[in-house]
């Protein structure tokens, strides 16, 4: 069995993990590793957003996808407004740090 890939998580993902509910925390982090060990685990999206994934943890969803052998988690967030939220961002031009 290959070992598990690296996630990458931008900044604002992770200063949103650190900030959810510990008990939601967990599951979000557990969510992450089962995406690492299998980054085929999640649905695959349609349209606009095909080039990602989506793993459900109760109504929070995690959009990422595989590059390069790494795992990169663009965004996390209730279902309801997610997929629009992560389309949205993904159009903006990206902006130095």
């Amino acid at each position: 069995m290959p070992p598990p890939m690296r996630i990458k998580l931008p900044v604002e993902v992770a200063d949103l993990i650190r900030n959810l509910h510990p008990r939601i925390k967990r599951k979000i982090r557990s969510a992450l590793g089962a995406i690492q060990t299998d980054p085929m685990s999640g649905k695959q999206l349609r349209g606009e957003l095909a080039a990602y994934r989506s793993f459900r943890v109760g109504r929070i969803r995690i959009i990422y996808r595989e590059k390069d052998g790494i795992i990169e988690t663009v965004a996390i967030g209730p279902c309801e407004v997610i997929y629009f939220e992560t389309t949205v961002l993904l159009k903006q031009p990206p902006h130095d740090v």
